[in-house]
């Protein structure tokens, strides 16, 4: 199978620090990454919105987005960026499995919070009330408990029978605001640790099913950690009116220093 070549992939890595250590140099590294067939699939979260340098299509697929970071600087024998701005799960099995296929090594996802009404709740939040943005959030909630694990299984399953060999990381989503932070108008404290809670509930769910279809889960809720909206260093657009689009999405520092770390440490 050619997840071999991902173990061989790793295997050079170690073989390379031993020989500098020991100072057998070689002239030339054999790549192995080079042998990878990667797949990016996903929603705006993986396409890159909100990290400019896009690629002209609708689905806004930037050179910044941490799929085309991680092959720009691994050279995979092929990449196919699939992932588009506001797909759902049924984006996702209709219009973005095409190029996988029993020869695919490496798939990244990340999916189910345009299905879980993401952009809705935040509008919602922005423009009425704290009760009616409660409100909102727990419907989203609802959505998450009763409706998507079942979305998300068709779209793991139909991933793993295109792609029987490949190694699948599924990239969760960020808290979207660092609490008693430098904010002074906009959302209560408490609208705003409700929309991270929501947050929370959302990558619990997703890095159940990930985990009972055998994938890896990617939890950047880490990386994100001091780099949310209202922190000092933000990672993440905040509203925008004049590009609506790429609001609550992370900048190019939020893809290169939140999202490729822990894509990385996943493989």
């Amino acid at each position: 199978m050619k997840m071999s070549r991902l173990v061989a992939f790793s295997s050079s890595l170690l073989l390379g620090a031993a020989l500098a250590l020991t100072g057998a140099g070689v002239a030339n590294a054999d790549s192995s990454a080079a042998a990878v067939d990667y797949v990016a699939l996903g929603d705006s979260y993986s396409s890159g919105v909100g990290a400019g340098s896009y690629d002209g299509s609708s689905c806004k697929r930037s050179s910044r987005a941490y799929p085309a970071l991680w092959a720009a600087a691994n050279s995979p024998s092929s990449f196919d960026f699939a992932a588009c701005s506001g797909a759902r799960t049924n984006d996702v099995t209709g219009s973005q499995l095409g190029k996988l296929n029993a020869s695919t090594d490496l798939v990244s996802i990340s999916i189910g919070g345009n299905d879980a009404g993401f952009a809705d709740v935040m509008t919602t939040c922005v423009l009425q009330s704290e009760a009616t943005c409660l409100n909102r959030i727990a419907t989203a909630r609802a959505y998450v408990d009763s409706t998507l694990p079942g979305r998300l299984d068709s779209v793991y399953s139909a991933i793993r029978s295109k792609a029987p060999s490949a190694q699948v990381v599924v990239l969760g989503y960020p808290r979207f605001y660092q609490l008693g932070g430098s904010c002074i108008a906009g959302l209560s404290e408490k609208e705003r640790a409700a929309i991270n809670g929501a947050s929370d509930h959302l990558n619990t769910a997703t890095a159940k099913r990930a985990a009972d279809h055998g994938f890896t889960f990617g939890d950047v809720r880490t990386t994100f950690t001091g780099h949310e909206i209202c922190s000092s260093n933000s990672w993440l657009h905040s509203v925008n009116w004049l590009n609506i689009g790429e609001s609550y999405h992370p900048t190019a520092a939020g893809q290169s220093g939140g999202y490729l770390p822990v894509f990385k440490s996943a493989l």
